[in-house]
């Protein structure tokens, strides 16, 4: 089976290439391109997984954001009135003078959890966003 690549060109911060470099080389990767392959593989894994949840969920989206980027924190706090009705709590904690930390406590319908973390990962200025989502344990 003949495989097709493609070869394409991404801008990288040199410091977020240089710890990626380190880490392939600590993986055991044969070059760049495979550990990039095996990064894209893992983001669309992660996709999947959170478009196939189903019903009412409960969980904490986590992100790191640069509070300096402008307009970034007025975005974020648009999207988090925009999804009131699911979030049960959040904490917002000053890394250092750039960084932010903010864990958000949800509960709510499946889909309209992913749209939230979507709509977060977009913006210009969001480094990191996790969401780990469980059922809430009705019935168990």
């Amino acid at each position: 089976m003949k495989r097709d690549l493609m070869r394409i060109g991404v801008s990288l911060p040199a410091n977020l290439l240089n710890r990626f470099d380190e880490i392939i080389s600590l993986r055991g990767y044969s070059s760049r391109s495979e550990g990039i392959r095996d990064a894209i593989r893992n983001y669309i894994v992660d996709y999947e997984w959170i478009s196939q949840q189903k019903g009412d969920r409960v969980g904490t989206i986590t992100l790191i954001f640069d509070h300096s980027q402008r307009g970034l924190v007025d975005e974020l706090t648009d999207i988090e009135h925009d999804y009131s009705k699911l979030i049960e709590s959040s904490l917002h904690v000053h890394l250092d003078e750039i960084n932010c930390l903010e864990v958000i406590l949800v509960r709510g319908e499946s889909q309209d959890v992913k749209n939230i973390v979507e709509k977060m990962m977009a913006l210009k200025g969001v480094k990191h966003v996790k969401l780990t989502t469980t059922s809430p344990g009705e019935g168990f």
